[in-house]
């Protein structure tokens, strides 16, 4: 894929990975970038960049962005939320709004963006994934669940898209330094540097890239025992 005859679209382009996605993309010359944010007003006024008002979270927001983005062939569903709710003891809401914006979200914008791809020879979908969605931790399990979820989802729309000579690439990370991490103590990505390393696997055709190290190492040990993942699960009595 040449970049240069790409035009893209990034949701969630106002801050985080999706502001480093439209800066990447500039830097490698893609022809237009509509760039996505629920308050298109918070959007850089940069030649190349058409701000676009969207909520993923909304039929009719979805459907008017693919009415005027229909020239579209590289479709970046990056916007997501994260409320760090438990599973057990979290907010019913706050789960169901990171399903909806986190899974729901790329559905609807696959499903409007499908005949948009189509129509211009079948381009690009990358999704923005996380290692959450193989791994439990102390609280984000229900982030983990709609990543899950929106990893099924990806996997499912590369088969089902195939036919129609669209590539889908899954961008899966561990922790990234954007606002949504800002309160969590970890070792964490610069986000300039996902975007290059996920960019750069769409123009290799790459179907899956794991853009760090503790991403990596997780993914090949999915087939391993979740006791050896998670040797504190184990009751003292049981390793008696």
């Amino acid at each position: 894929m040449d970049m240069r005859n790409e035009i893209a679209l990034v949701t969630g382009a106002n801050r985080g990975i999706g502001h480093s996605f439209v800066a990447e993309l500039r830097r490698r010359g893609v022809k237009k970038i509509y760039a996505a944010a629920r308050r298109p007003e918070t959007l850089p006024d940069l030649p190349g960049i058409v701000p676009l008002a969207l909520d993923v979270t909304d039929d009719t927001s979805v459907t008017r962005a693919a009415a005027v983005a229909a020239d579209t062939t590289l479709l970046i569903n990056n916007a997501g939320v994260s409320t760090f709710a438990r599973l057990t003891d979290g907010a019913e809401d706050d789960i169901r709004r990171e399903m909806e914006t986190n899974y729901f979200g790329p559905l609807r914008m696959v499903r409007a963006f499908t005949p948009v791809l189509a129509a211009n020879g079948g381009g690009a979908v990358l999704n923005v994934l996380s290692v959450m969605a193989w791994m439990a931790y102390e609280h984000s399990n229900s982030y983990g669940a709609s990543k899950a979820a929106a990893w099924a989802l990806t996997n499912g729309i590369r088969y089902e898209l195939a036919g129609q000579g669209t590539q889908v690439t899954a961008l899966v990370m561990a922790s990234v330094d954007t606002d949504m991490m800002a309160g969590i103590e970890d070792e964490k990505s610069h986000p300039d540097v996902i975007a290059q390393r996920a960019l750069d696997g769409v123009q290799a055709g790459s179907l899956e890239v794991l853009a760090d190290d503790r991403t990596t190492q997780w993914k090949a040990r999915l087939n391993e025992d979740p006791a050896l993942l998670y040797p504190q699960l184990t009751a003292p009595a049981a390793r008696a």
